[in-house]
């Protein structure tokens, strides 16, 4: 009877994991025929699968997988906040003011508001609480609220997406985005989650590396990044991934997105650079998984790689993804830029930062230590 039972929970688990993945609509769509004819004329696509290109490893062998999965169990000191973080409110009309003037504003992790010559983008918008497909498969975010909520933002020009993982893209989000929403400028493959989400292809422009469009006057390029991707269980390279060149009239702005550290870094300053400001991963990294998230020393090297006048680190300050302190990616990547004179801001959550003449004036608050 015992035995039975056992049986029967493995497969009543099993029936229930089969369904949630087939219809919950959280994981996304799959390409068409179509789609992949199109991706096979890519550099990047072979065999079915989009390769970084250089070789980039995430296997583990049993001994490492099993310590690291009880290592996440056990957790880490300080993996939180033990303080209600800083978040400086914002309003729509705030936003729309002065909108011609370059402006960043950073919801935490990976997620930007971004204004440049007067349009409105939003860069990797996941603005949910939890950084998975339901949230019972993640932890929460760290601040008890975003600086504004989605249903009180402006029209949004344009959305960039720099790969489909949930911290990254999410459902909710883009849910509540798209009816205020133009356009969507995404990676190869990505596609096909927006239009299984709802989203008018018209309004879906695709991207492989490289590639140029514009927005106005804005130009944007999508560029290399050393990372995968994936929303399913099987689905692991299935979309691209990257990261984005943004160029107005007056400033040239980069977003690394998530990545192993690469000689594509100096191929991106020698093609797009120098930049003005850059906004550079920096976090849930581990030496067992180096090549796909750099470790905080690479990332204040990466910003001179791609000739940065003025670096931001970003992935950090919302989620707890990784086996560090939630601060080790703050405290040692200004470390690192010191010593190779990389300047650098951290602004609080919700902190409008403007990029002009006065950036150089900007006075740091280290908001994560608690006082």
């Amino acid at each position: 009877m015992l035995l039975l039972t056992i049986i029967g929970a493995v497969l009543l688990v099993t029936i229930l994991v089969i369904l949630f993945v087939n219809l919950s609509p959280e994981f996304g769509g799959k390409a068409t025929d179509e789609d992949l004819k199109k991706y096979n004329q890519s550099a990047q696509f072979t065999d079915g699968l989009f390769k970084n290109s250089i070789p980039t490893t995430m296997d583990m062998d049993a001994k490492t997988m099993f310590g690291t999965m009880m290592d996440f169990i056990k957790g880490v000191p300080n993996s939180r906040p033990d303080f209600k973080l800083p978040v400086i409110p914002a309003d729509s009309t705030e936003i729309v003011e002065n909108a011609a003037q370059t402006k960043i504003m950073w919801f935490g992790h990976s997620a930007f508001l971004l204004q440049v010559d007067g349009k409105t983008i939003l860069i990797d918008p996941m603005l949910g609480d939890v950084p998975a497909p339901h949230p019972l498969l993640g932890k929460k975010r760290y601040a008890d609220s975003l600086p504004i909520a989605i249903e009180k933002l402006p029209v949004i020009d344009a959305i960039i997406i720099s790969h489909d993982h949930y911290d990254h893209l999410d459902y909710g989000s883009i849910q509540k985005l798209m009816g205020k929403t133009n356009r969507f400028y995404v990676p190869l493959g990505v596609k096909a989650h927006f239009i299984a989400w709802g989203v008018p292809d018209k309004k879906i422009e695709e991207l492989d590396w490289w590639d140029e469009t514009s927005l106005g006057s804005i130009k944007l390029a999508f560029t290399p990044s050393r990372h995968f991707s994936g929303r399913g269980l099987t689905n692991r390279f299935s979309t691209l991934w990257g990261s984005w060149v943004i160029t107005g009239e007056d400033d040239n702005i980069y977003f690394s997105g998530d990545g192993g550290y690469g000689p594509h870094f100096k191929e991106i300053g020698e093609k797009y650079g120098p930049f003005d400001f850059a906004m550079m991963e920096c976090g849930q990294y581990n030496k067992n998984w180096k090549d796909i998230h750099m470790m905080p020393e690479e990332t204040a090297q990466a910003a001179v790689d791609v000739q940065a006048k003025l670096m931001m680190p970003i992935h950090w300050g919302a989620f707890t993804l990784a086996l560090h302190s939630w601060t080790d990616p703050i405290e040692r990547v200004q470390k690192k830029a010191t010593e190779l004179r990389m300047p650098l801001i951290a602004p609080k959550i919700g902190e409008q930062v403007i990029l002009d003449s006065t950036i150089e004036n900007y006075v740091q608050e280290n908001w994560w230590v608690n006082q």
